[in-house]
């Protein structure tokens, strides 16, 4: 039988990423966080941490990291049906999630907020691209993920949410300089993009929707849809904003769109693992029956879904 205690103070440190944080949130010393990881990895033979700043999760830490978080999920599917309280006193289960950065910034907020507060568990929210998204729910240090792909991982549950849409948007002084004669290849060219990252490639499906092949080489980075949208409104450049956030400003007419006949259709999917859970079939049942009626998120186009 593992030792829960101790394994509660691993995983505490990895995810508060100190043994002191670990301290805070446990409610005890940082000495007797210290105490508890070392004799459990002296019983187990192996490092579980690699100590540093912040602390790191050996594979093996983080194998046990999802085994915390799935015994968990069981205790509280065993209290909803029992009613018997299982947790430590003010203890409550957190479902961790992979969510876009899109998603985040949009209709997720009204949309999970619901859900937490009526099942009465925490949230943690772990913004990746889709390629660490699949890393994430292989390892298990998430549980469920909303992102634009559905071919991530092989044996997970795959739920359709619905689709965002999005608008290449600009300010009007910024199209009247760099695209004069419309949307050529050669404004686009040398009119300066703005993206989340480098690994963002809203632009380029973009570009290849409107028949067009090439983004410009001067492209600024903006980690975040809000700054992506703000910088676009300074007159940074050009970029790909959800409608819904870019609603108000076309309104305004603060930014106008490159070409408003091609607006680009994303999908966004709910990946789960194939494990018997009351509180992911709640969040999948909750997630599906609020998307379809939020106005961020549009039914997919018959021609593409």
């Amino acid at each position: 039988m593992l030792d829960y205690a101790a394994l509660n103070a691993v995983v505490a440190v990895i995810r508060e990423g100190s043994f002191e944080g670990a301290a805070r949130a446990l409610r005890i010393t940082a000495s007797a966080v210290s105490q508890r990881v070392r004799s459990f990895e002296e019983r187990l033979g192996a490092l579980v941490i690699v100590r540093g700043s912040p602390c790191r999760a050996t594979d093996l830490g983080q194998m046990l990291c999802a085994h915390v978080d799935k015994v968990k999920l069981l205790e509280a599917e065993i209290s909803q049906q029992t009613g018997a309280a299982l947790f430590q006193s003010g203890e409550k289960t957190t479902l961790r999630l992979a969510v876009n950065i899109d998603s985040l910034a949009t209709w997720l907020p009204d949309i999970l907020t619901g859900y937490a507060n009526k099942a009465e568990i925490c949230i943690t929210l772990i913004v990746e691209d889709v390629a660490q998204t699949a890393d994430l729910l292989r390892s298990g240090d998430v549980m469920a993920a909303v992102t634009t792909r559905n071919d991530l991982l092989p044996g997970c549950r795959t739920v359709y949410l619905g689709a965002m849409h999005y608008a290449a948007c600009a300010r009007p002084d910024f199209v009247a300089r760099y695209f004069p004669e419309g949307l050529t290849g050669e404004a686009i060219d040398v009119a300066p993009c703005i993206c989340l990252n480098a690994q963002d490639s809203l632009q380029r499906q973009w570009l290849d929707h409107a028949g067009r092949t090439h983004l410009s080489a001067l492209t600024h980075y903006v980690p975040s849809s809000r700054g992506v949208l703000d910088f676009t409104l300074s007159g940074l450049g050009w970029g790909l904003q959800p409608t819904t956030l870019a609603a108000p400003h076309l309104a305004s007419g603060r930014l106008v769109e490159l070409d408003p006949d091609n607006r680009l259709e994303v999908p966004l999917y709910l990946i789960l693992p194939r494990l018997k859970s009351a509180v992911l079939d709640d969040l999948t049942r909750h997630l599906t029956q609020e998307c379809a009626a939020h106005p961020a998120l549009c039914p997919p186009s018959p021609q593409d879904h």
